[in-house]
């Protein structure tokens, strides 16, 4: 990653459209060329190839911004300090990505214009989209595409057909790139014209508080959805039994636990804890409440 960060000369292919090297400076429109958003594609072919448990799609969504904030940035501080917005938590369906990665480049370039912006759009705006846009990437891509070309496939290859597993393949792949491409340039496009729109007065205070509460929801749903802690002990109480989870625990609120283990986690990571050592201790955790029945898997 060094080579692709190093700063580039006035007269360099890579150097960016109207940089210099007075403080503050911004950079001349257009700097965002057909060619850039072509290597941006390329790079995003592989945003879940150094998938973690931390920031699940995160470098790989830095490193498909890597064009665009060469082309933004002129020195190579300000370059780091863009895509360290782009290191954090990042995951949808890989087929869409493209998508959130034209509308950041968008936000991106205004940020490199418009310096008086909080940085923290850019993050806003990536939460608020991976969360739907991951609904409908699932439903188009494995629930629509999948089943049509593997239909069609599998049905020619159980006949003997050499041309199943060929169409298998490339009819599912080629959608899935034609379609990623055009992702790219849409999300770019739209981007740019919104942000055209709403910059210069308070629209873009509205879209980083907007983007920001939606992400936050994203968020919630995932810890709703991802999160389960199951406490299966139980008491008698007169003629009957009574369940703490049940009864106790869900009677205050439904997945309390779940929510005040995420905030631990949360709280723990502000102080400092490494990922590695929370994991190690959940699973320790987990271990020893399966151990001694405090823990259980939900019916």
């Amino acid at each position: 990653m060094t080579s692709d960060l190093s700063t580039t000369g006035p007269d360099s292919p890579e150097s960016p459209a109207g940089a210099t090297d007075a403080p503050g400076a911004t950079n001349a429109p257009g700097a965002i060329s057909t060619a850039v958003l072509n290597r941006m594609y390329v790079r995003a072919l592989s945003v879940e190839a150094s998938f973690n448990y931390e920031r699940q799609q995160g470098l790989g969504f830095a490193y498909s911004m890597i064009p665009a904030v060469k082309a933004l940035y002129a020195k190579e501080a300000e370059q780091a300090a863009a895509l360290k917005k782009h290191l954090e938590f990042f995951n949808t369906t890989p087929y869409v990505a493209t998508a959130i990665v034209g509308v950041s480049t968008a936000v991106e370039e205004q940020l490199s214009r418009d310096r008086t912006l909080d940085p923290a759009t850019a993050n806003s705006v990536k939460a608020a989209l991976m969360g739907p846009l991951a609904g409908i990437g699932d439903s188009l891509y494995w629930g629509t595409i999948r089943l049509l070309v593997t239909g069609i496939g599998v049905s020619l290859a159980m006949a003997g057909n050499i041309l199943g597993p060929i169409i298998f393949f490339l009819g599912f792949n080629i959608p899935v790139q034609v379609l990623s491409y055009l992702y790219l340039r849409s999300g770019y496009r739209f981007g740019t014209k919104l942000l055209a729109r709403i910059s210069g007065s308070d629209g873009m205070a509205s879209l980083t508080y907007g983007a920001g509460i939606v992400g936050l929801m994203v968020i919630g749903g995932l810890t709703a959805s991802l999160v389960s802690i199951h406490v299966p002990i139980e008491f008698e109480v007169g003629e009957g039994t009574s369940s703490i989870q049940t009864d106790v625990l869900d009677g205050i609120m439904p997945g309390i636990l779940a929510l005040g283990a995420f905030w631990l986690i949360y709280w723990l990571l502000g102080k400092g804890w490494k990922t590695t050592w929370l994991l190690l201790a959940i699973f320790g955790v987990g271990l020893v409440g399966a151990f001694t029945g405090v823990l259980g898997v939900a019916s």
